[in-house]
């Protein structure tokens, strides 16, 4: 929790300084309130009742339960103030962390966890904070001070209303013991809970395909019931406070009044009068200190659930990503990358994804990766913008191991197409801009440019908006292709040094794949290309094609040189194009 308040600003503490001032006042006013109404019974006790002094008493009683009222009020904005702020810098930390991790640590979370620590541990902790701050500060200021007045009154009472803490603070213990593993479990459930809703909603298309809707709706009714069960164990445990509070509130109600009846028993004629009217003054002090402890009891019932949803956001905040920017440099040369013997591990995995793999390709060339899937290729690929760092080796770009640049001065050399086309919600002019060099936007101009190299311009402009057609949210509202020619014309509108294809021509046609790779070749003759793909067609053409089997680099050269001295490449290559076709004879596939 100490981690998370160090969050705070200046202002904030201000605030809370401001809080626990406006709390101490409000004590005050709050212990000296029975003292009015004791002073009133004790002029009636006394035969000097009039009117004059019991207005005068009943003025300064209503002067402080209007400024405790106004104290509460003040506080409460206070803390609120304080929760939405802290939370607001938590939501930021959070996830400005997040966007900063590597794959790596990506996996450490899963993206149902990741969203529950965003919004409902971060809820709890603002909760707390907003409703919990005045009583966490009140409560021991009020019952430190209210049993210091008692004292001086009454040691037995004192006594008394020591030993009814005590049974209330080891019940609260207790109860706690028991509920603090429940509740750590509970945020796991939600996380549970969060997965298998978002697993439903998007893969909706593919549940009613196959008529799961029901086998879903059991998976969630399974999660949901789980945590069901949980909640309602951990607030049945929860629920002993209340019946606990009350026995122990009567019992000592009780005991106090069976104090002031030997108290006044014991008394002589003059003192029972005085003990008499102070009989109001000892129940609203016990009670007050009472009711100190039940505000900590109802903050107990919250702390459980915080310290766990604390944990979890620390979790996040303390993992640093593996990958950090280097020194910085400037390279002599460009759009050159080459590959030195490298090899790559997963963190989880016993074996190497790749192994001792070296080639170099110069500014300009197209380098196509094949193989089976799980070769590697999309692995290797990922190396180059560093989503992983080489286990063993060197990767360099431009003469520069990629661990020396700042990783904005790599991304901004690089146009990255993922295998998995990925837009998000907005106008396709504001997909296509997005994280332009230096921030500039990219003007409609060199949109259109990137559409019509990308062969999107046809299908963009046939639409009413055009380019400000908004794309829904998971670009549902456009297709396969649509999405990676859309995603294509965003790595080369920054018109980088180095495109990456990871597998991105999959769901284009044959002709709109040839259309794309000649515009390629024509306006970015310069830019060096990796593609990843599994048609001879799409890198027949390449300037190296490199072949990977089982993570190893199997076979490496032109189209003509690996059909002469690779098998693995021939395989691949007669498992789509006959003789006729591998010999330039039929041209039909390209």
């Amino acid at each position: 929790m100490i981690k998370i308040f160090k969050d705070l600003n200046k202002k904030q503490w201000l605030m809370i300084l401001l809080s626990v001032a406006f709390v101490v006042l409000q004590v005050w006013i709050d212990l000296r309130l029975p003292e009015y109404t004791t002073n009133i019974t004790n002029m009636f006790n006394n035969n000097t009742l009039t009117t004059k002094k019991v207005l005068k008493e009943g003025i300064f009683l209503l002067l402080c339960a209007l400024g405790s009222a106004v104290t509460s009020v003040i506080i409460g904005y206070l803390s609120a103030r304080v929760g939405a702020g802290l939370s607001k810098t938590l939501r930021e930390k959070v996830y400005s962390k997040v966007q900063g991790y590597s794959m790596q640590e990506m996996k450490s979370f899963s993206t149902a966890s990741l969203i529950t620590r965003t919004t409902n541990d971060i809820r709890q902790v603002q909760t707390i904070i907003a409703i919990g701050t005045q009583a966490i500060v009140k409560a021991p200021i009020l019952a430190i001070w209210g049993i210091t007045k008692l004292i001086g009154k009454s040691w037995k009472i004192s006594l008394t209303t020591f030993i009814a803490v005590l049974v209330i603070s080891l019940s609260l213990i207790l109860i706690m013991s028991f509920a603090f593993p429940r509740f750590k479990k509970i945020q796991t459930l939600y996380d549970n809970i969060n997965r298998v809703t978002r697993e439903n909603l998007v893969g909706a298309r593919v549940v009613r395909a196959y008529n799961a809707e029901e086998y879903e709706a059991d998976k969630f009714k399974k999660a949901n019931a789980e945590l069901t069960k949980n909640n309602v164990e951990v607030y049945r445990i929860m629920g002993l406070l209340n019946p606990i509070m009350s026995l122990v509130m009567n019992g000592l109600t009780l005991a106090v009044y069976a104090i002031i009846a030997i108290m006044i028993n014991n008394a002589s004629m003059a003192d029972k009068f005085v003990i008499i009217g102070d009989i109001w003054l000892y129940t609203s002090w016990t009670m007050q200190i009472v009711s100190a402890f039940m505000m900590i009891i109802m903050v107990a019932m919250f702390m459980p659930r915080v310290l766990v949803s604390v944990k979890r956001i620390n979790e996040v905040l303390s993992k640093n990503s593996s990958i950090v920017d280097g020194k910085g440099v400037e390279p002599k040369v460009e759009g050159e990358v080459e590959f030195k013997d490298v090899s790559f591990t997963y963190p989880d995995a016993s074996e190497d994804c790749l192994k001792n793999i070296s080639f170099k390709c110069k500014k300009g060339d197209i380098v196509a990766i094949i193989g089976a899937t799980g070769s590697g290729k999309s692995t290797l690929i990922n190396l180059i913008p560093r989503f992983y760092d080489a286990t063993e080796g060197e990767v360099l770009v431009d003469g520069v191991n990629v661990k020396d640049y700042k990783l904005e001065e790599l991304n901004n050399r690089i146009g990255y197409i993922s295998q998995k086309a990925v837009l998000l919600k907005g106008k396709i002019k504001d997909n296509i801009s997005l994280g332009f060099v230096d921030g500039k936007k990219v003007d409609e101009k060199a949109v259109d440019e990137a559409l019509d190299v990308a062969q999107a311009k046809e299908f963009v402009d046939s639409l009413d908006d055009g380019i400000d057609h908004k794309i829904a949210q998971g670009a549902t509202n456009v297709s396969g292709g649509q999405k990676q020619r859309l995603s294509i014309a965003r790595a080369i509108s920054r018109n980088p040094e180095i495109l990456i294809f990871d597998d991105s021509f999959s769901a284009l046609d044959y002709k709109t794949d040839k259309n794309l790779r000649s515009s390629l070749k024509k306006k970015f003759k310069d830019t060096t290309c990796f593609i990843v793909a599994q048609r001879i067609g799409t890198i027949k053409n390449a300037d190296l094609i490199l072949v990977l089997e089982n993570g190893e680099l199997v076979g490496k050269g032109t189209h003509e040189e690996l059909l002469a001295s690779c098998p693995v490449y021939q395989e691949i290559a007669l498992s789509q194009l006959n003789k006729e076709e591998l010999n330039g004879k039929v041209d039909k596939k390209d």
